[in-house]
């Protein structure tokens, strides 16, 4: 093989893929995962490694590379999100019944439509999963290996994006969506308590009532 065919194989410098890795992110609509990276970028490139750069390149800048579940997408820093207010518009508002479960899927997830109405204390409605389904903040899981072999729910990267998340592990804990006013200060079953909340699951009262 010739040395101008050998060329035609060897990977852009770094310094072009991290452009590449950067144009791809920018238009994209939607995160994009380091495989999807791979297939768009010339042969030989090691997409991971141009991340990185990027990554640092843009460290205290006006927007960030970001990771949201197993992808990668450019969002404005996090302490600058406030000027982005007037441009956000709420197109509908979630009922009570679809927080609480869009909440018990988020902390709990995998989880059966049977769990979460166990946790509620009440029956899920079909248009509470139907709504939260069309938003994309949840998908269905893998189904249990139990009778009936029940399908579970999970969230989204929609979801995890929407809130500014990398994983669902990076959720508040209970103490902080008190402190936020998002929860009441009411003891909670032990079915809801997440990590470090121990010690406030010893109660019996329901955290959902309808």
């Amino acid at each position: 093989m010739s040395e101008t065919e050998q060329s035609l194989f060897d990977a852009p410098p770094i310094a072009e893929q991290e452009r590449m890795v950067e144009a791809i992110l920018f238009a994209a609509a939607e995160p994009v995962t380091v495989a999807e990276l791979e297939r768009r970028m010339p042969h030989g490139c090691d997409p991971a490694e141009a991340l990185a750069y990027l990554r640092r390149r843009y460290e205290g800048r006006g927007v960030r590379i970001v990771r949201v579940g197993d992808a990668w997408a450019i969002r404005t820093a996090p302490d600058l999100g406030y000027l982005m207010q007037k441009e956000v518009i709420e197109q509908r508002k979630l009922s009570r019944a679809a927080i609480e479960t869009l909440a018990i899927i988020a902390y709990h997830q995998p989880v059966t439509r049977a769990e979460i109405e166990e946790i509620r204390g009440v029956a899920v409605s079909r248009g509470t999963i139907d709504q939260l389904l069309e938003m994309e903040w949840i998908r269905f899981g893998r189904r249990r290996m139990t009778p009936g072999r029940p399908v579970t729910f999970v969230v989204t990267e929609s979801f995890l994006d929407h809130f500014g998340l990398e994983s669902a592990r990076d959720l508040p804990g209970l103490k902080d969506l008190r402190a936020a006013g998002l929860l009441d200060s009411r003891p909670l079953p032990g079915a809801l308590a997440t990590p470090g909340d121990e010690d406030e699951a010893s109660g019996q009262t329901e955290l959902f009532e309808d």
